[in-house]
């Protein structure tokens, strides 16, 4: 049951009506925030209802894996943070190819220029080195991408398409797809297959088909385990900040007095200043994160 839901059932004419008690039972309580999280196919805005279970398309197969774009709340406002990113920046980049280059941009292409300039020279160049300009675009999408997912969970929606693991876990394979395919043009196909059948130098001749067998599973273990680190990284960080959020709201309906009220208030007021500020942390680590994985493979070995 939703957040909306609740608040009718275990609030005032609707507990006297339905519950004895008026209290949620605390054994809901997890119910209520896996739920809130969950992906479904509604939408509520303040109550009202949104169903999109009528709405379907036909559904394909991708090497084993079933692809449906039937929309559900993770997918739509995965779309929504998708066309934030097209309104805000295709006229900012517009206006800034129009603009005088003698003059600085002011207000919020100022921002967006300063943040930007800061990702290229603080975090791309410094992490994936010669070539890295070529790289800024992908790096900068993905974090103002994940970014907008993010801060999108903090309005009254509360949808957070990245507290889903599958959309985290397909942002993983497209940081991965992306850093392996840097390595293979900078390293060319004999340097790329080294990264994966690596033999440390100095090794005499008799044992390295030994080093082979124990560092080729090694090495291959390694590239997986850097998408996976990924996705489980920014889908618990997301996932682990709505539900302690939700579970203190919980605490409202299950005990329904002033001081329990008060008190999850104060402290989810709190959370929610630390979890704009988690939003932001985790875009740029994803983003960071994925510099040094590209930066590291066009430099292996």
């Amino acid at each position: 049951m939703s957040l909306f839901g609740f608040v009718q059932e275990y609030g005032g004419e609707g507990a006297e009506a339905g519950h004895a008690s008026g209290a949620m039972p605390f054994e809901e309580l997890p119910g209520f925030t896996q739920d809130h999280i969950a992906d479904g196919r509604y939408i509520e805005v303040f109550g009202a209802k949104l169903d999109m279970s009528g709405v379907h398309f036909p559904s394909f197969e991708v090497f084993g894996l079933t692809v449906d774009f039937s929309p559900t709340r993770h997918l739509v406002f995965m779309l929504i943070a998708a066309l934030l990113c097209i309104m805000i920046f295709v006229p900012l980049a517009r206006s800034l190819v129009r603009k005088d280059p003698s003059k600085a941009p002011s207000g919020f292409a100022n921002a967006m220029e300063s943040l930007i300039l800061y990702f290229r020279d603080e975090v791309v160049r410094p992490n994936i080195g010669h070539g890295a300009d070529g790289y800024t675009p992908f790096i900068l999408t993905v974090f103002f991408f994940i970014w907008f997912m993010n801060l999108l969970g903090l309005t009254p929606f509360g949808i957070t398409a990245t507290a889903n693991l599958s959309v985290t876990a397909a942002l993983a394979i497209i940081a991965f797809i992306a850093t392996e395919v840097s390595g293979m043009r900078a390293l060319g196909p004999a340097g790329y297959a080294r990264t994966i059948f690596f033999v440390p130098a100095g090794v005499p001749a008799l044992l390295k088909p030994v080093m082979l067998l124990i560092m080729t599973p090694v090495e291959f273990m390694g590239k997986l385990t850097k998408p996976f680190a990924l996705a489980v990284r920014l889908f618990a960080n997301m996932v682990a900040g709505h539900s302690l959020v939700l579970a203190l709201l919980g605490l409202i309906f299950v005990y329904q007095g002033w001081g329990i009220a008060t008190g999850s208030v104060l402290v989810v007021s709190a959370i929610m200043i630390l979890e704009l500020f988690v939003a932001t942390l985790q875009a740029y680590i994803f983003a960071m994160l994925t510099s040094v994985f590209i930066g590291l493979i066009r430099h292996a070995h």
